[in-house]
């Protein structure tokens, strides 16, 4: 159903696609958004692997939201880890690539509890999440992309 990565001595593995989405800090959401256009949005998100998905917070009204609830199929990328190779002088870098189904969370006290976990990757201690969770906790959308497909690979820029 997904299509191969087409250079397969540019692939990397399942792993390897697996702790790019684990340690990257910011990805990329692609939606089908208005009048057929595509739409993609950066943002920060919480990969779980135990549950085989990804996690990311939103507004509870917007073209993001209003996308998915028309058409829950997205794409979603990230891309990282950056290296220099004796060999070469221009930098590699992978990217990942995500296809799955997007489903909003509506369980008030599971989408905190998963906002909660979110924000541990970005937010330097308990204090500031609990914080941030009191003031606008409950404006946010939690929103949970259920994983279908991964693929990754990486690339020489130059």
């Amino acid at each position: 159903m997904f299509r191969p990565v087409r250079r397969k001595n540019r692939e990397i593995s399942i792993e390897a696609a697996k702790d790019l989405l684990r340690t990257s800090r910011r990805g990329v959401l692609a939606v089908n958004g208005d009048n057929g256009y595509p739409y993609a949005l950066p943002l920060n998100y919480l990969y779980d692997e135990d549950s085989n998905t990804i996690i990311f917070h939103g507004a509870r009204a917007g073209h993001k939201l209003d996308s998915i609830k028309a058409c829950d199929k997205v794409c979603f990328t990230a891309y990282g880890n950056e290296t220099i190779k004796e060999e070469a002088w221009a930098p590699y870098m992978q990217s990942v690539i995500v296809f799955g189904r997007c489903k909003l969370v509506d369980n008030q006290e599971m989408s905190m509890d998963i906002l909660r976990d979110l924000a541990r990757k970005y937010y330097p201690s308990e204090d500031i999440i609990d914080e941030e969770i009191s003031k606008a906790g409950k404006a946010v959308q939690m929103f949970q992309i259920d994983i279908e497909h991964i693929s990754g690979k990486e690339i020489q820029e130059k």
